[in-house]
């Protein structure tokens, strides 16, 4: 994991008041997605806003993996950007991660006025073709862990995030052939007040994350007998990859543990 990331968890863990501290504040409410009706920008282009009910600040949530749902209410969870670019008209949040809620919201547009918003650009985290040839790792190989992230209360990887990750864990399997796969399933179960409401994930998401993934890694070549499978209710953050530094999100997650011979 890069140190930045790191160093922002361990920031946040312990409530540091420095600089660094500062710049890694989390931010997390509930609102209606906004849409903003941008000149064509490309494919999944385009600009999302949320707006905070507390602070009354418009931020602009493009930036994460998962899009908004204008029919649905959002958990937003992110830190403001060093850089601003004003592309859609709202303080811009990366890290960031927008989790899909089944509240109901009307739809929201708002005109252009202006903003230019983004081309899409291809994520850096992006799963390679099956066309390319993969370079195995030399021996000798030791123990490695590979995390997936999840949307709040969900069970279904986030579509090309997760993705990057698995895609990175099968290959090193199929490349060192390990004694052992510890897929392990955590949850953010212990209740959290955002926006004013109490909210916690369910006590069984824990498990089905964690048996979906074991399922993927069967279906991808993974002996059986090598998979062992765990959940973990009340889960704590960690310094993963996948969660780009962010507390939160950071709890919800999978680990995929390699174990040599």
């Amino acid at each position: 994991m890069p140190r930045t990331n790191a160093w922002r968890v361990v920031a946040l863990l312990a409530g540091c008041t420095t600089g660094l501290g500062a710049m890694a504040e989390e931010l997390r409410f509930i609102a209606c997605p906004i849409y903003r009706d941008v000149p064509d920008s490309g494919r999944k282009g385009g600009c999302w806003l949320a707006e905070d009910g507390a602070s009354g600040v418009r931020y602009d949530v493009s930036m994460s993996p998962v899009k908004p749902d204008w029919n649905h209410e959002v958990l937003v969870e992110g830190m403001v950007a060093a850089t601003q670019d004003n592309a859609c008209g709202g303080t811009v949040l990366d890290a960031v991660r927008v989790s899909i809620l089944p509240g109901v919201c009307t739809r929201h547009s708002l005109p252009a006025e202006g903003y230019p918003a983004r081309k899409f650009t291809l994520p850096a985290r992006n799963t390679r073709p099956l066309s390319e040839k993969r370079v195995p790792p030399p021996p000798p190989w030791a123990n490695r862990s590979f995390h997936l992230q999840y949307e709040w209360n969900r069970s279904f990887g986030v579509y090309q995030l997760d993705d990057y990750y698995l895609d990175q864990a099968i290959w090193y399997i199929r490349a060192v052939d390990p004694r052992e796969v510890v897929v392990r399933g955590y949850a953010a179960t212990t209740p959290s007040t955002v926006s004013g409401r109490v909210i916690a994930e369910r006590d069984d998401v824990a498990r089905e994350r964690a048996e979906k993934v074991a399922e993927s890694l069967r279906r991808l070549g993974t002996p059986p007998g090598v998979i062992k499978v765990e959940w973990h209710d009340a889960a704590s953050a960690a310094a993963i990859d996948a969660a780009d530094g962010l507390v939160e999100p950071s709890r919800r997650r999978v680990e995929i543990q390699v174990v040599v011979r």
